[in-house]
């Protein structure tokens, strides 16, 4: 028969070194999650888990948003981008962001219905945001109008009153 003993103190700290390693950890997942440079000229929080998040994204950048998204979808970035898909994750970029990344995932976008934009504050539903939201955390999307001749660019404010036409619908 053997027979082995162990001490309670080498149990607890051993618990401890793994409570420790398991804290820290989590901290550093929470930290890249929470921030990511989107632009050049600072940090951008990118959480989006709940609405209050996605709103308060939105509004880093200017933007007011109705509260409740016009619509809530499961897309999946394509697997390999055709030209369509790299002209989109052109405008990612320029927004410090890319979805080569998450190619072939399954993620959520959340379109709202932007109110505020320069010339279309008097046409409601016509300028929408669209986020791309993967475990909470915003990994692309961009602002566009729903017109004929419309636009699309990521989420920077415009400038001006003129119409970016970074890419055609």
């Amino acid at each position: 028969m053997f027979v082995y003993s162990v001490r309670s103190s080498k149990i607890k700290f051993a618990a401890l070194v793994f409570l420790i390693a398991a804290a820290a950890i989590a901290l550093l997942v929470l930290m890249q999650s929470e921030k990511k440079e989107v632009r050049g000229d600072g940090l951008v929080r990118l959480s989006a888990s709940n609405a209050s998040e996605r709103l308060a994204f939105l509004s880093q950048f200017g933007w007011e948003a109705a509260e409740d998204p016009l619509e809530v979808s499961e897309v999946i970035i394509p697997a390999e981008f055709d030209e369509a898909y790299e002209k989109y994750n052109q405008v990612q970029k320029a927004q410090g962001l890319d979805l080569k990344e998450y190619a072939g995932k399954r993620v959520k976008r959340w379109t709202y219905d932007i109110k505020n934009y320069p010339g279309y504050e008097s046409k409601p539903g016509v300028v929408q945001a669209n986020l791309l939201v993967d475990n909470g955390v915003v990994i692309g999307g961009d602002i566009c109008s729903l017109e004929l001749s419309g636009f699309l660019h990521g989420f920077d404010f415009p400038k001006t009153n003129a119409v970016s036409t970074t890419v055609n619908k």
